[in-house]
């Protein structure tokens, strides 16, 4: 097949999602499912994909879609729980407490507390978490879904405990003779982690802007002014939250390796920050809230706006008390992830349901039920039931919304994760698969301008697979070969691989069945493709910025890419704070 051609075909399953669901905004259920169409259609009519290994990836997607179901009901269900309790109530009281600022707001609860779960857990979590916490303290479903993505990006590379790189990075290049060639004699575990130190130097240097950024997209798409520079008067908080996180994560990362920086990197932002929004150091004295609920455009709204509290006629509990449950699933998250015997029991064969050489394909699934979030979290509404005092009948009522919230959210997932296993898996007798395909088309056509492409390719990865571990397994060692062939050494090709894992780490911001996951703990529906368009204004600015800063670096020195990269950064800050939206016809009156 012509080189253009097979470019073509590979880009077709993304160009399909892409304009159906983000610029023709059809729902995410019917844009998957013609999606895997095309998809699997191109795997076997052109692509030359045996049947077998179309079925086997299929089915692979179906167990994998419903293992994201399960961490998506236990999310919902520990947020219903909370509010059948009253724990939320409290929660609630406490935040407005610290302040009454939604900027300051979001930014404790999606970039600091949800960088740490990033770090304990990743797979998602930490937007299934902070987004409904965001709707029962009054945020709008829609926005908090879009902060809770836009984080997803900084403390990805290392979250799961550094699995991204110890896992994604490390399976593509580890045994690969030209790498081990390349590099001798240093030690590959050695090159692994100068990987993980630049990747984290990368990261800060973009990502502490990111709690700037989302305030801005914040104020802008959800005040009643419709204004970025409405979440920029907040900039002198925003940067310190930034840096209170971003500084303590290139340290860890560089002394300790990729396994603590973004867990330890959110304690230690969160420890600094939450005294000092106490105290009100750095925030301005204006006040940002959101319009009268009455206001509130119908796209705002998911179902877990309009819960009922039961208890709303009774005195607070202790905050301790309230905040208890998302303690001890933190604290288990942490605990799983970290002792290595107890991670060996969880994740021992006695408790993984496992399905081998599925249709023939070769192609295996597995579900680690234990390991799972969903059962931490289903975990932690048992724990909020007796440690709460709740009564069976609230308990119940819970696990009736959570099942009725899971099962909106299945149709879209159980389309979008068997096409994205179609496209991985698609490797035929004469082609490489797909995502391969891709990224040697962009490879031919830029040539030795590669470096500034490397986070866009691992950005397309991650927004196909939904995983920066599964796009650093893809194509690390196709980053790694490319730059060894255009000339820049191990060295330099260290550094195009820490750019796939930045980029690979800013994809999971527009990642369909994230943010389809991720709105169904809101009870957001058929809303994804705009929520899409808006994370990909922070997507864009980060893989643009991990090209010219990564270009920085393999030139050396003090050059004109670092000049580009501060008038990026300015001009993209800038752009924002000269674009006004039309206000609501509520706020105008």
């Amino acid at each position: 097949m012509p080189e253009f051609l097979t470019f073509i075909v590979a880009l077709l399953p993304i160009a399909t999602v892409f304009v159906l669901l983000v610029v023709l905004a059809k729902s995410a259920k019917f844009s998957m499912l013609i999606a895997y169409l095309v998809t699997s259609v191109s795997a076997l009519l052109i692509w030359g994909t045996a049947f077998n290994k179309v079925l086997g990836a299929t089915l692979n997607g179906v167990v994998t879609a419903l293992s994201l179901l399960y961490i998506v009901f236990g999310a919902i269900l520990m947020l219903y729980t909370l509010e059948e309790s009253g724990g939320i109530r409290s929660i609630r009281s406490g935040f407005t407490s610290i302040s009454r600022d939604r900027r300051v707001q979001a930014i404790i609860i999606a970039w600091m507390f949800g960088s740490l779960i990033e770090g304990a857990s990743g797979f998602g979590t930490p937007a299934a978490i902070a987004a409904p916490l965001l709707v029962a303290i009054g945020f709008p479903a829609m926005a908090a879904v879009m902060v809770s993505l836009i984080i997803q990006s900084t403390p990805v590379s290392f979250g799961a405990v550094g699995t991204p790189i110890l896992v994604g990075v490390n399976t593509g290049l580890s045994g690969q003779a030209a790498v081990e060639t390349a590099i001798d004699p240093m030690p590959f575990t050695e090159y692994l982690f100068e990987i993980a130190a630049r990747v984290a130097m990368i990261h800060g240097l973009i990502g502490f802007l990111i709690p700037l950024i989302m305030v801005g997209m914040l104020t802008r798409f959800f005040g009643a002014s419709r204004s970025f520079s409405e979440g920029f008067r907040i900039w002198k908080f925003a940067l310190f939250a930034g840096l209170a996180f971003t500084i303590p994560y290139y340290i860890i990362a560089s002394l300790l390796g990729p396994e603590f920086p973004s867990l330890v990197g959110g304690i230690i932002g969160l420890m600094i920050v939450v005294p000092a929004a106490r105290r009100g150091l750095f925030i301005p004295d204006d006040v940002f809230e959101f319009p009268n609920r009455k206001d509130w455009d119908d796209a705002w709204v998911g179902k877990l706006d309009d819960i009922e509290d039961h208890r709303a006629d009774q005195p607070l509990m202790s905050l301790v008390r309230a905040w208890s449950p998302y303690i001890f699933v933190v604290l288990l998250l942490i605990l799983t992830r970290t002792i290595a015997p107890l991670k060996a029991f969880l994740t021992s064969p006695s408790f993984t349901l496992s399905f081998t050489d599925l249709f023939g394909s070769g192609i295996n699934s597995s579900v680690q039920i234990l390991w799972l979030p969903g059962t931490i979290l289903i975990l932690g509404s048992l724990f909020t039931f007796f440690v709460h005092g709740m009564k069976g009948r609230d308990y119940a009522r819970a696990l009736r919304s959570s099942g009725t919230a899971m099962i909106a959210a299945a149709p879209a997932l159980l389309l979008a994760v068997p096409m994205v296993q179609v496209f991985l898996n698609s490797a035929s007798e004469r082609l490489a698969s797909m995502p391969i395909g891709l990224a040697e088309g962009v490879s031919s056509l830029v040539g030795s301008a590669w470096p500034m492409f490397s986070p866009l390719i691992g950005a397309l990865g991650a927004f196909v697979a939904g995983s920066n571990t599964i796009s650093n397994m893809m194509f690390s060692l196709f980053q790694f070969s490319t730059a060894e062939q255009i000339g820049f050494g191990a060295a330099g090709a260290g550094t195009v691989v820490a750019l796939q894992a930045v980029g690979g780490a800013a994809g999971n911001m527009i990642c369909v069945h994230n943010v389809v996951a991720a709105s169904a703990t809101v009870g957001l529906v058929d809303r994804e493709g705009e929520l899409i368009r808006k994370t990909l204004i922070p997507m864009s600015y980060y893989v643009v910025q991990g090209g010219l800063i990564g270009l920085a670096l393999l030139t050396g020195g003090l050059n004109m890419w670092w000049l580009a990269a501060v008038i990026w950064a300015a001009a993209v800050l800038f752009a924002m704070s000269r674009n006004r939206g039309a206000a609501p016809k509520a706020a105008i009156a």
